[in-house]
């Protein structure tokens, strides 16, 4: 395993929106292995799960409140004098943006406008990375997505990262914000508590011995990318934003082999972790949701060096034996 180089990040004032999320969590670690000083701010502090996951609050600086409140980012930003600002905070969940679509535009766009807006007026922040999505592109004919694909979203969620993507864009064009932004694939790994999400859902289902229900018809495609190799990329991109001017560009983060839904169960199901076999029901009840889905990462792996580390069968074994521990620690 390559060693973790400190210097770039020693004593690095990071402020990461979201921290205690699936990815930011895994983000504050990182941070804190490399030295950074880390400013978590999240709309919610101390969850019950964080807490069972055993997260050294006392290495860090803890605010609760919302990225939507300016004046509330600003002061953050004034006390602390952040150097990096990892943007995450959003509302996540694509069901729950379809049944309250102005949460999903108060988190994910004013959210997004908030945050680049404070910093544009408090200053000083050498780089931003801001969390889009793979839904910001839409539906295209032509995949895999790349960079270049216009962002023709439909749909509440989709729509929302879509505009937190443009909006990103002016703050750098109009106002020269350091800004780069993250385009995901299907993120899974260790403390992810969205159990709506597939992986999530079907790691429990086989440790409490339940239906998993797919809401898709099974033949939904989408590419994986394990959650180590996500916040590996976020790294990347602010160690050498400067050193290649990459202000103002998005990168894809994908482990461009896309799969359906039914065949990765069955990648699931054939591991000898559990005690249970797998067992789901195709519901087939999804609203809105793109059929394909997935992206190239050629310009991550060209321009920052990136690649994914797992393969998604070495991802699903560790993502299984974490869940496998968390439930028996219950």
């Amino acid at each position: 395993m390559k060693a973790i180089d400190k210097e770039f990040w020693r004593n690095k004032k990071v402020l990461i929106t979201g921290f205690e999320g699936f990815l930011g969590s895994n983000l504050v670690q990182a941070m804190l292995e490399r030295e950074a000083k880390v400013i978590g701010l999240d709309i919610k502090t101390f969850r019950k799960e964080t807490i069972l996951c055993s997260r050294d609050y006392k290495k860090m600086v803890v605010y609760k409140g919302s990225v939507a409140n300016r004046n509330f980012i600003r002061g953050i930003l004034r006390k602390h004098s952040i150097n990096v600002i990892f943007h995450l905070a959003a509302e996540a969940i694509v069901n729950r943006s379809q049944v309250n679509p102005l949460k999903a535009f108060k988190s994910n766009v004013a959210g997004t406008w908030e945050v680049l807006e404070a910093v544009r007026l408090q200053g000083n922040v050498q780089a931003i990375v801001v969390a889009s999505s793979d839904k910001a592109y839409g539906a295209h004919k032509k995949l895999p997505y790349r960079e270049e694909a216009s962002l023709v979203a439909n749909h509440p969620y989709d729509v929302s990262k879509s505009c937190a993507d443009l909006i990103t864009n002016t703050y750098f064009h109009t106002y020269g914000l350091p800004v780069a932004i993250t385009r995901c694939g299907n993120i899974y790994g260790p403390g992810d508590f969205n159990f709506s999400r597939l992986i999530p859902d079907a790691m429990r289902s086989l440790i409490i011995n339940k239906v998993l229900k797919i809401r898709s018809d099974g033949t939904f495609v989408r590419d994986y990318v394990y959650v180590d190799d996500i916040v590996a990329g976020y790294i990347k991109i602010v160690e050498l934003m400067k050193k290649k001017s990459l202000l103002g560009e998005a990168f894809n983060l994908s482990d461009e082999k896309p799969i359906t839904v039914v065949k990765l169960l069955k990648e699931i199901s054939k591991f000898n972790l559990f005690e249970n076999k797998l067992k789901y029901k195709i519901m087939n009840t999804a609203k809105y949701e793109i059929k394909e889905q997935y992206l190239s990462a050629v310009k991550a792996r060209r321009i920052l060096g990136w690649k994914p580390r797992y393969c998604l069968r070495e991802g699903l074994r560790k993502t299984a034996k974490w869940y496998l521990g968390y439930f028996n620690k219950r």
